[in-house]
């Protein structure tokens, strides 16, 4: 069990946050044992074609057969808002006893995974190397549509505060999980046992990644709680791009769909994720709309955003019902 005792009994000492990094290095459990998580095989399905882009050994040796990811790679966010880049950059400077305390706490005294042997520094480049080219084919896609659930849950939690108070929450994030006094106790069904104060605050996590709550093995770590999220079930449920009849009439379901929903720039990619086809039945739909002027598209980074033209906002708007 580990015990995080709240010195103040505030909601300050408490806060939420969102760690992409966290998420895309918890996902890796799935490539490990994609039995234990079932809701998250058709992404798996999907990412077939990239997976020879991929270091696939020196991933898979980020965790192991008890599902065990090491410290260092899951820090605690400080924001609903962190960003994979910044979380990246910052795990750069991670001090090379901290790689090597942590890589051992997951893989004990065992000779460690191939990938992982060798000088700290240079297996921390390796790491930031596979992880990078793993958020760029496997997340970033993806990631608008995970957000979305993760932040879903915070204002749900901060909901339940305002609402039924802070024990209440604090019990529906896991049957593991409870406040005790002003003791926030979590069970583990591993060995870890300790017991800190919750210097700093104690920050709560939410994860697609995860059954039960968890927490860092070492009590060195800041306090910090993941817990699974609310909605995870229904992530890679094909989604329906509702129109109005008359536009639907116009363009087709699909097409139409797509101009209404494009008032914020998405990707094929994403777009695609979200209806449940492939990127090259969506880009169809994308050049058709885009060559009858209603759609712009923009380059970001490696990818190409669309949203809709001032054409198609002016037909959206004239097509939209009115009272």
């Amino acid at each position: 069990m580990v015990r995080y005792e709240l010195l103040g009994m505030d909601v300050a000492d408490l806060r939420f946050a969102v760690s992409p990094l966290n998420e895309a290095v918890l996902s890796l459990r799935a490539w490990r044992d994609p039995g234990r998580f079932p809701l998250h095989l058709r992404w798996l399905h999907t990412l077939e074609d990239v997976r020879g882009r991929l270091d696939e050994a020196m991933l898979l040796a980020l965790t192991d057969v008890r599902l065990w990811t090491p410290d260092f790679l899951n820090p605690r966010p400080h924001s609903p808002l962190t960003r994979f880049d910044d979380e990246l950059a910052k795990l750069a400077s991670t001090d090379p006893t901290v790689i090597e305390r942590d890589l051992r706490a997951v893989h004990g005294a065992t000779p460690l995974p191939e990938p992982l042997q060798g000088p700290a520094a240079a297996v921390l480049n390796r790491i930031i190397d596979a992880l990078a080219t793993y958020w760029r084919f496997c997340f970033e896609p993806y990631w608008p549509r995970m957000r979305a659930i993760l932040e879903g849950d915070v204002t749900f939690r901060g909901r339940q505060i305002a609402q039924r108070g802070l024990a209440t929450m604090l019990s529906g994030l896991s049957d593991t999980v409870r406040l005790v006094g002003n003791v926030v106790e979590v069970r583990l069904r591993s060995k870890l046992d300790y017991a800190r104060p919750a210097n700093g605050g104690l920050t709560l996590v939410p994860s697609l990644w995860t059954v039960n709550a968890s927490t860092p093995i070492s009590a060195d770590e800041p306090p910090m709680i993941l817990y699974a999220a609310r909605g995870a079930a229904t992530l890679w449920e094909p989604q329906a791009l509702p129109a109005p009849d008359g536009l639907a009439g116009l363009l087709g379901t699909t097409r139409a769909g797509l101009l209404i929903h494009l008032d914020t720039p998405a990707s094929s990619t994403e777009l695609a994720a979200r209806l449940g086809v492939t990127p090259t039945a969506v880009n169809q739909h994308l050049r058709a709309l885009r060559a009858g002027g209603l759609l712009v598209g923009t380059r970001h980074g490696r990818s190409v955003l669309y949203r809709r033209s001032d054409l198609g906002d002016m037909l959206v708007t004239s097509a939209a019902p009115h009272s």
